[in-house]
Formats: structure tokens, sequence, C-alpha cells
């Protein structure tokens, strides 16, 4: 056998390897596009909410002007039984766009709520406050019926407007005015409102309270109230010489922070994830409405203010 011939030889397992090598390749990305395809043609599964107008003929037309694809994502059948005025497009099992037809507004739709507007309809930014979570929700707040829009971070794909392949089936809504919800705080009454230390107080708050709030400006003169917002949150807002809480009894628990001690009124949090809390022990009483997400800086800045620009009882 000539050399030429024996390295041929040699040659052929190699080949062989390569070959199945190939094959398995192939295999697996054949097997993975079927398991992925699986995935998304699965039916998605939505739970029936509170949607008054979800079965209104304005929906039902509304689903069957819906687009084959959002983000990307082709449209889903929904797992039986399907709730009225509700949609899905789905790419996999975690990626995923839900819509729901006939909602409520919800209360964190206020006169301070920053709005985006997309091809003529104003979409109000619900970010999920829940640690973890990077759920976001939209809501349509100048159309009738209302419509949300749900997507985590993954399946909005990092889009400014990802409600943006909605526009030409939100067009054929009916325009409406929706009344915000009032301001945090501007219900309580504000009886020292005008208190020198009140006077004092609020322009030594900060411009930028907590990670990512700047100030706000009021739509409307609110004694001693100043208020900070970030895009898709709640805001955070102080008024200074409110009347004593309600909530408050001797005995109940309240929260130091630094020289301030705080107790948090419950009763005022219903529908909402922020929480109103009450600066005790001072001449003037400082209320402060505040969602979790803030976090501590936020009230600990308030604190120090507190401290330095009003009288211990």
């Amino acid at each position: 056998m000539t050399e030429p011939a024996a390295s041929q030889l040699n040659r052929t397992p190699l080949y062989i390897a390569l070959g199945l090598a190939v094959v398995l390749a192939v295999g697996v990305l054949v097997g993975a596009k079927l398991v992925y395809s699986t995935a998304a043609n699965q039916p998605v599964s939505m739970t029936a909410l509170d949607s008054p107008d979800a079965d209104s003929a304005e929906c039902r037309a509304l689903l069957d002007n819906l687009p084959k694809k959002v983000l990307g994502h082709g449209r889903a059948e929904l797992a039986e039984p399907a709730p009225a005025g509700a949609a899905a497009w789905a790419s996999n099992s975690l990626d995923r766009v839900t819509l729901r037809c006939g909602v409520t507004l919800p209360l964190q739709y206020t006169e301070l709520s920053t709005l985006t507007e997309d091809a003529g309809t104003k979409w109000l930014q619900i970010i999920d406050a829940t640690p973890g979570s990077t759920m976001q929700t939209w809501y349509s707040v100048d159309t009738f019926p209302v419509v949300a829009v749900t997507m985590d971070s993954t399946a909005a794909k990092r889009a400014d407007t990802p409600v943006a392949d909605l526009s030409d089936a939100m067009a054929q809504l009916k325009k409406t005015d929706s009344a915000p919800n009032p301001i945090p705080l501007t219900q309580l009454a504000a009886p020292h409102a005008a208190d020198p230390q009140c006077r004092a107080l609020l322009p030594a708050l900060p411009q930028d309270l907590a990670d990512g709030y700047t100030r706000a400006a009021l739509p409307e003169d609110y004694p001693g109230l100043l208020a900070w917002v970030k895009p898709g949150h709640e805001p955070i807002v102080v008024r200074c010489g409110v009347a004593d809480p309600a909530g408050y009894q001797a005995g109940a628990q309240l929260n130091q922070v630094d020289e301030i001690p705080w107790f948090e009124d419950t009763l005022l949090a219903n529908g909402t994830t922020a929480g109103t809390y009450f600066a005790l022990g001072r001449d003037v009483n400082v209320a402060m409405s505040m969602p979790s997400s803030a976090g501590n800086a936020a009230i600990t800045s308030v604190s120090k203010a507190i401290a330095a620009n009003t009288t211990a009882r």
C-alpha cells in the first residue's frame, strides 16, 4: 500500500465523525425549533378580571381589528374559558403580550401622571413595583373602552413605545376625556399650610428626592403641597400643615426615621401601591404619600428637612 492511500484510509473515521456531528447539530437545531414553535403555539391562559366594558360592541370590534403581530410576537389563542375582551401574542411560554379591553383606569392615573402619545392615543405606563418584576402595563386614557396592554421587559424588546403596533386598531375607538384621579394628599385638610414652619420646610426639600424622581409642576395651587414624579411610577407627595391623622390612636405603631416618628395610615391606602405616612411630634403635621418602590432615600431626606425646619412639641 502506498503512503497516499494509507493517509486517505486514516482520514475516513474523521470524515465519518464530522458527518455525524453535523447531523447531530442539525437535529438539535430542528428539535429546538420544534419545541420553540410548539411553545409559541400553546394557548395563553388569562384570568377573568373586573372589566365592565369587556363584552361591549366596541371591544368585540377592537379584537377583530388587532394586528397579527405585536413586537414581533404572533397572535396566540386563548385557553378556555377565555375572558371577554382579551387577546394575546406570544413567541414562547415566557415572551408574551396580553391585551384587555373594557377595563377601568387605575387609581395611579392622576393629574401628575406622565402620558405617552402614540398615533393619537394617550397611554399611561404603570411599572409593577414588585421587587424583581419587570412587568409593565399601558392604559389608554382617552379612549372608550379603556385598553390595557401588559408585558415584561423581555417581551417589550426595549421599545420606547411598545404599544405602537396597536395604533391602527386603537384609532377605531371613540375618543373620550377621562378625568384623572386627585393627586394624593389633596383630599386632606391642611389648616396650617400657611404656618411659617411650612413655608420654611417646603423650599428646603430637594429637587430630586429619590432615584429618578424630580420635582413636579403642580396643575394648580395646593397650599403646603409639593410632589415629585417618575415615569411609570406613582408620585411622591409631601403636604405640610395637615390635620391630625384620623386613623391614629394612642399606642399605634410608629416607625422612627432619624429624629422623626412616622405613623402609616393604612386606611388611606386602599387601591394604590403607595403608603400614606404622617410625621408626628412636631408643631405642624407633615403627611407623605410614597410608593414602596421609592426606597428609604425619600423618607430619610424628608425626615432630615422636617427636623431642621420644624419645632418639636
